[in-house]
């Protein structure tokens, strides 16, 4: 186990201890889906979190003043706030992958994170959390949506450290390196 997934495991599992003794662990989901969203689509937002030059009190000041307009619960400002201080925010994607992880497994759910080429109609994510569950034996299937155009087709379905990929572009780059072999 590395240092840093040790120490991601020891954050996530003390905010959820705090949420679930305050009744609070919906909330501060769905706030860490908000932050997530936020992460993936705003790089000012990521590049200020992960910089060095930017002191751990600007970084406080200006992660409390975003989560405050953004209207999340107190626990996950001062939370976030907490990584700031100690110069930890940079961990905040995989503290919250282990967070919604936990409360998953609390749930008795299976966390999939589906990449598709496109977006996926309600129908179509019916069908993927099926074959999920077939596969999984587990019945509550949590689907992360990403799209991701390159992959041309198909889908990308990572559950745990598991990763079945179905896509037209792995398919062509493998091939690629297979060509590249026989010459």
């Amino acid at each position: 186990m590395s240092e840093s997934s040790g120490l991601t495991n020891r954050y996530a599992k003390a905010l959820y201890e705090l949420a679930a003794e305050k009744k609070i662990v919906s909330k501060i989901v769905k706030d860490f889906q908000d932050i997530k969203t936020l992460l993936e689509n705003n790089d000012i937002f990521m590049n200020m979190i992960k910089s060095p030059a930017i002191s751990k009190a600007d970084k406080l000041s200006s992660i409390s003043a975003i989560l405050k307009r953004m209207k999340v619960d107190k626990l996950t400002i001062k939370f976030c706030g907490t990584l700031a201080v100690n110069g930890r925010l940079n961990y905040l994607k995989q503290i919250q992958d282990v967070f919604l992880s936990l409360v998953s497994k609390t749930n008795g759910e299976v966390q999939a994170e589906v990449t598709s080429s496109s977006k996926l109609d309600k129908d179509q994510q019916k069908k993927v959390e099926t074959a999920i569950s077939e596969a999984t034996g587990v019945k509550k299937i949590s689907l992360s949506l990403k799209v991701d155009e390159t992959l041309i087709a198909g889908l990308i379905v990572k559950i745990g450290s598991k990763m079945i990929d179905s896509s037209i572009k792995t398919k062509l780059n493998r091939l690629e390196i297979a060509m590249r072999g026989t010459n």
